[in-house]
């Protein structure tokens, strides 16, 4: 049984469940938000909140480089035949760092003008790139040795969870 209220709503198209009449206005609230001074943010956050991260994208580039520099040469020192080896752990360093690389310079060359769709289209391109390059070593390098290549791959992806940390 409908209230009277319930069937004026329904009858201005408006229904008692739907979202539209129950929820709050998202871009009216954005426009109350009030940001915090240096002050207030230092008390929350602590006074390292004012500094600027160690970290960039191009430093999270550079250690990638150098965790796959480092796994070739150990695929290199310790696997027989160390030919395939490390040039498999080279392609593995390698299709994580370029696509990340990429990435990076797209987001310097956008200065300041980064949206959600923006990160959104440089992360699709920098996956799109990563399996492109997976594919062609697959198609290309027929005597690639999968356990270097992969390992290494990780081993520089995992460099994001380094960099947070470090943060």
């Amino acid at each position: 049984m409908r209230t009277d209220a319930q069937e004026t709503g329904a009858r201005n198209g408006h229904h008692p469940h739907s979202s539209s009449t129950e929820s709050w206005d998202a871009e009216a609230q954005d426009n109350n938000i009030v940001p915090l001074t240096r002050d207030q943010a230092e008390k929350l956050f602590g006074p390292e909140v004012s500094c600027p991260s160690r970290v960039t994208p191009f430093r999270v580039v550079a250690a990638q480089m150098v965790l796959s520099l480092g796994a070739t040469l150990l695929w290199w020192l310790f696997y027989k035949p160390p030919g395939d080896a490390a040039l498999s752990a080279f392609l593995g360093g390698a299709i994580c760092w370029l696509p990340s690389a990429l990435f990076a310079a797209r987001l310097k060359a956008k200065s300041g003008a980064e949206t959600i769709m923006s990160w959104m289209i440089g992360e699709g391109l920098k996956m799109g790139a990563t399996i492109a390059m997976l594919v062609a070593v697959a198609y290309w390098y027929k005597s690639a040795l999968w356990l270097p290549l992969l390992v290494t791959y990780i081993v520089a992806l995992k460099t994001y969870w380094v960099a947070m940390a470090l943060r």
